[in-house]
């Protein structure tokens, strides 16, 4: 065993990476490879097909980047590389990425996905990318309308969280694409689970791939730390205030079942002086990327978010996930608490858990394959806040059942959230514009 390890790669160097890509690699803070990576890059530069199944925050963008620039690097094309992604956010965040490993190398990218104007995209294809990253309904939208794009120097293909593209309705979208982009292409499918679809996507688009399997079926990393709370399903917004006050100045994602309970729960978490921000698939582009870009800057340290932001968001800094909802399909639990504790830091995940819910929450443990410990919570001492929490919940739902009553209200002056998110989209005027060059 240690001879093993003597012989194992420690640099992207070892790995074959190119030297200017080791030092975008170093300038974005990556001084060793993941196990993906270690395991995927080898046969992606000998350029072979590529099947990854790996932890969500395992660092798979970069087991797909740096091949793909690399083989840019030796021989520039525009309309090399294409990347689907399942979520707008997702698709945007993998753009910064090959954009900051490729800004030595002048890559450009352009981003299609929904909730942006199609003429502003079309006119970011115009300028011929290197790499396209899109969501498979606003791909196609652009190979049937934008007249002079098309596919035909593609490369590679990339479908990254592909489990998750398939089980979104994407299948047809999908089949559609693979109709009209070249065959001889190198094609990387990336994972966290393997499910039947996913195994049929496999056989339809992948030429003898390797198969790199870089975490068990299901489950957490080590460094995660996780905690359950029983509770009674009156008391649950109070549940949630205490831990959010024990755990004051963590950085929190909380996540819900619905878009609706996003907006309750931040108008009453705001009610009560904390800095809490929604974000869920009801919100406009800008008013999501907005509200994600403040919560990384660290303006709000609380996004209480929809499973939209379950899958592949790199924030960093994420210190503490609480599922206020427990999620009926216990693999999303898995992407919910893999926000936090990513790239070998430590984290921690808390589940609310009332009576309804109890069924859902034995699914999660027998899927992790352990038991979790009880949240050390004394009631007497939750229900302390119940009357203001209590007051600020009634103030909270007033105001949603007036907003749409109250419109030139609501125009002239505009919820606090969404106030805030304007002012910072203005005063990040960077930020704002290159959203609108994409």
């Amino acid at each position: 065993m240690a001879e093993e390890e003597v012989g194992e790669p420690k640099t992207f160097a070892d790995l074959g990476v190119c030297k200017e890509l080791v030092e975008a690699c170093e300038s974005l803070g990556w001084k060793t490879p993941s196990k993906i990576q270690v395991e995927s890059i080898p046969y992606a530069l000998q350029g072979r097909d590529v099947i990854g199944l790996a932890q969500t925050g395992s660092g798979k963008t970069g087991a797909f980047a740096l091949p793909i620039l690399q083989a840019l690097l030796a021989k520039p094309e525009a309309l090399f590389a294409c990347v689907l992604s399942p979520t707008r956010e997702l698709a945007i965040q993998i753009a910064e990425q090959f954009e900051a490993l490729g800004s030595g190398i002048g890559v450009k990218c352009s981003v299609l996905v929904g909730g942006v104007d199609m003429m502003q995209q079309a006119t970011s294809l115009g300028k011929r990318p290197h790499i396209v990253v899109a969501t498979p309904g606003r791909l196609l939208d652009h190979l049937s309308n934008t007249k002079g794009f098309s596919f035909r120097t593609l490369k590679y293909l990339v479908l990254d969280e592909a489990d998750r593209l398939l089980n979104m309705d994407f299948e047809k979208a999908i089949d559609d694409i693979l109709k009209v982009i070249p065959k001889e292409r190198r094609t990387y499918l990336f994972s966290a689970t393997m499910t039947k679809k996913v195994g049929k996507l496999q056989r339809a688009c992948l030429r003898n791939p390797v198969k790199i399997e870089a975490a068990s079926k299901y489950s957490t990393v080590d460094t995660l730390k996780q905690q359950f709370c029983l509770v009674p399903a009156k008391y649950k917004d109070c549940y949630l205030v205490y831990i959010l006050t024990e755990m004051s100045g963590s950085t929190t994602m909380v996540f819900t079942r619905t878009c609706e309970a996003t907006r309750l729960l931040s108008l009453i978490l705001r009610n009560l002086g904390l800095k809490a921000i929604p974000i869920s698939g009801q919100m406009s582009q800008a008013k999501r990327l907005g509200a994600l870009n403040m919560f990384k800057a660290g303006e709000c340290n609380i996004l209480i978010c929809t499973d939209v932001a379950s899958r592949g968001l790199d924030i960093p800094s994420v210190d503490l996930v609480i599922n206020y909802d427990i999620p009926t399909n216990s693999k999303d639990y898995i992407h919910r608490v893999g926000r936090t504790a990513r790239a070998g830091r430590s984290g921690f995940a808390v589940s609310i858990v009332n009576q309804y819910e109890v069924e859902w929450y034995l699914q999660i443990e027998q899927l992790i394959g352990k038991k979790l410990p009880e949240y050390p919570a004394e009631e007497a001492q939750v229900l302390i806040l119940f009357e203001r929490v209590s007051e600020a919940k009634r103030i909270s739902q007033m105001k949603i059942k007036e907003g749409p009553r109250n419109k030139k209200r609501r125009n002239a002056e505009a919820d606090d959230e969404d106030a805030e998110v304007y002012a910072f989209n203005r005063k990040n005027t960077k930020t704002s514009k290159k959203f609108k060059r994409r």
